[in-house]
């Protein structure tokens, strides 16, 4: 199968398990860990009233939701339909429309101030990625995502390994980040301003109650060089000159 069929397969069985729980984001440190993210995602791009985002693979509209409290219009696009039931289940505001298609696809009457998206970059041929996002993004556009780094050791297992791969539910072509390699294909692409940040320690697995202590010892590790490099995301943002 293609990558874009393994994709909207791989929807279709997260929706038949629910998504949430098998991404991590229901638990109470997956939320935690969710709202830092969304907050990072549109403190990056920059996300407020009168702009125009475009969200790739927003799924089950999880972090749709909150992108959309800035008050931007939010194009919330992903392949899969059956995870876009859970986003139209959702009750989005009025800035958000949900549309099913690839990206690679949209050919807006107007390009976007911000393109954004939470864990998808890895599901996609990241060189041609960039370049759609390129077209898509107005000049002085910012580019704002999170994503799995391929230095921490559990990203690394989980991406390498065919049936750990499987059994955490990930999808076949899907893989990881090493920020230094993602910063020089960003550069090919033509974009400038690029920062890459290793964060997250938070693990959704973490019982509530050890939750504040892991994220104290997790700011002073995101602090600390060579330590911060194996965090568990990266976060990525970058402008169309």
């Amino acid at each position: 199968m293609t990558r874009a069929e393994n994709e909207i397969q791989h929807g279709r069985k997260l929706s038949e398990h629910g998504p949430e729980a098998i991404w991590g984001w229901g638990t109470p440190a997956g939320q935690r860990r969710a709202a830092r993210r969304a907050g990072l995602i549109m403190q990056a791009a920059g996300l407020k009233s009168g702009m125009r985002a475009l969200e790739i693979g927003c799924g089950s509209g999880l972090f749709t939701g909150i992108f959309a409290q800035s008050g931007a219009e939010i194009a919330a696009l992903d392949i899969s339909d059956e995870l876009l039931d859970y986003a139209r289940q959702r009750g989005l505001p009025p800035n958000v429309t949900l549309v099913c298609s690839p990206f690679e696809a949209l050919d807006p009457a107007d390009p976007f101030d911000a393109v954004i998206g939470s864990s998808v970059l890895h599901h996609l041929d990241i060189e041609p990625a960039l370049a759609e996002i390129f077209r898509l993004l107005k000049p002085g556009g910012v580019m704002s995502f999170a994503e799995p780094n391929m230095l921490n050791p559990q990203i690394a297992v989980q991406k390498n390994i065919p049936w750990v791969k499987e059994k955490l539910g990930d999808s076949p072509d899907e893989t990881a980040f090493i920020r230094w390699k993602l910063a020089g294909q960003m550069r090919r692409a033509g974009f400038t301003d690029i920062r890459i940040r290793p964060l997250d320690w938070l693990h959704p697995a973490t019982p509530q109650g050890l939750i504040p202590a892991v994220e104290s010892l997790g700011s002073l590790l995101e602090s600390l060089p060579l330590i911060r490099e194996i965090s568990g995301s990266v976060y990525i943002s970058a402008r169309k000159p």
